[in-house]
This record gives structure tokens, C-alpha cells and sequence, in this order.
């Protein structure tokens, strides 16, 4: 079956083009030119991915993006002529899972979505591991993806729960962002290993043992991170 790609974009050149080279590649595409029109499809219908320009009108891609990832986790990649890395790292704090900067080759653009289409897919349909891993108080289930700290449960976005269960799986092992990015996100791409700081960051402020005032996952400076086991 094919994936269906929403473009969100106001610059109707840009969404053509966009537009063109995915159904070459047999995808569906459906394009909104406003953040509104944007945020009532995907909210509305069944997408698979979303390219999402930041300077559209009415409702901004910061904040369609927030929105978005409040309701499902599907891959979000931001396509933009902002270049500034605060605006990268605001992106992906806010759940996007990849950033692109205009002008772009429209063949690598693809190229990311397959990318990120193939590893959705693999976490997806994997055949998640059946065993709990339980740590001081935390307990993590990756057949059911559920989280819990003192038997209260933890939401955590797809991406945080899959940062999170493989760290676990690995304690007391060091991990660079360069690796996490690779293994949690599929391929590594030059400025975006910044979204492992951010989504540990996220995951630290969820998951704090407030009564013991200890965190599960450790910086070890200079080379990365290590979940305590």
C-alpha cells in the first residue's frame, strides 16, 4: 500500500515540487498552504509522514508541530529557510524528527523520508522484547510501550520511549549522541544529533525518582550517556 505524505507550505513552487518528485517515487501527497488547513488534515486523516515549512500563515509550524505530536507520533520533517541551530533545536524540542534546510536537493529529501518512513515501520512491527526491565522503581514494558516510576505511569512520545528502553537495555554502557542518533533515528545527518540532547533533556524531566532525587541516565562528558542500571 502506498504512504500518503502531507505537505504543509505555503509557497506553492516549493509544494509542487515536493509534490512531483514523491509521486514519482508512488506516494500519495496532499498539500494544505496554511497552518490551519494543515493541522485539520492531520489531525483528521491517516497520514504516514509530514513535511512541515515553519513560516506558514495563520497557525505557524512551531506551533502546528506541538499540536501535532500531542496526537500521534508519525514522523514530522521541518523543511524550512530558517538555518538558525536555536531554530533546529526548537524543532526538534518540540518533537519533529528531522530538519531541513532550503534550498534542498530534492532527490536527498526523499531519500530522508524513506529513511525515516523504513525505521517508523521497523519500531512499528518489530517483535518488541516480552521481558520488563525494572530498575529502582522504574519499570519499563516494551511490549505494551508503557512506562511507569512508583507504579505511576509515564507518558513519553515514541521516540522518548525508544531512547529510553534501548539505554536501558544497554546499562552502564556509554553511548555518544552520534550513536544514539544513528540508532533511534536511522541514519546520522550533519547538526541534527542535537535532538538526542534534547530528548534526553525530556525524558530526565519525566522520568525523576524525586524521592530517591537521583536520575537514570547519567552525561558522561565528553563522550555521551550512560543509563545507571
Amino acid at each position: 500500500m502506498s504512504k500518503s505524505i502531507l505537505i504543509i507550505e505555503d509557497d506553492q513552487s516549493i509544494a509542487d515540487l515536493e509534490k512531483d518528485f514523491l509521486e514519482i517515487d508512488g506516494f500519495n501527497v496532499e498539500i494544505a498552504t496554511n497552518g490551519e488547513l494543515g493541522l485539520e488534515l492531520a489531525l483528521s486523516q491517516r497520514f504516514d509522514l509530514i513535511l512541515l515549512d515553519l513560516m506558514i500563515p495563520v497557525i505557524d509550524g512551531f506551533q502546528l508541530c506541538k499540536c501535532v505530536r500531542k496526537e500521534t507520533d508519525i514522523p514530522i520533517l521541518i523543511v524550512s529557510a530558517k538555518y538558525d541551530d536555536n531554530d533546529k533545536v526548537r524543532g526538534f524540542g518540540l518533537g519533529a524528527d528531522d530538519y531541513i534546510v532550503k534550498p534542498f536537493s530534492p532527490t536527498e529529501l526523499v531519500a530522508r523520508i524513506k529513511a525515516h518512513l523504513a525505521k517508523y515501520d521497523r519500531f512499528i512491527n518489530k517483535n518488541a522484547p516480552k521481558g520488563e526491565i525494572a530498575v529502582r522503581g522504574l519499570r519499563i514494558q516494551p511490549s505494551s510501550r508503557k512506562v511507569f516510576l512508583r507504579d505511576n505511569e509515564i507518558e513519553l512520545t515514541n521516540k522518548e520511549f525508544d531512547l529510553l528502553t534501548f539505554l536501558a537495555s544497554h546499562p552502564n554502557q556509554v553511548f555518544s549522541k552520534e550513536e544514539l542518533f544513528e540508532r533511534i533515528w536511522g541514519f546520522d545527518a550533519m547538526g541534527d544529533n542535537a535532538t538526542v540532547t534534547v530528548h534526553i533533556k525530556r525524558i530526565r524531566k519525566k522520568v525523576k525518582d524525586q524521592s530517591a532525587n537521583q536520575q537514570y541516565i547519567e552525561t558522561v562528558w565528553g563522550s555521551g550517556y550512560r543509563f545507571n542500571g
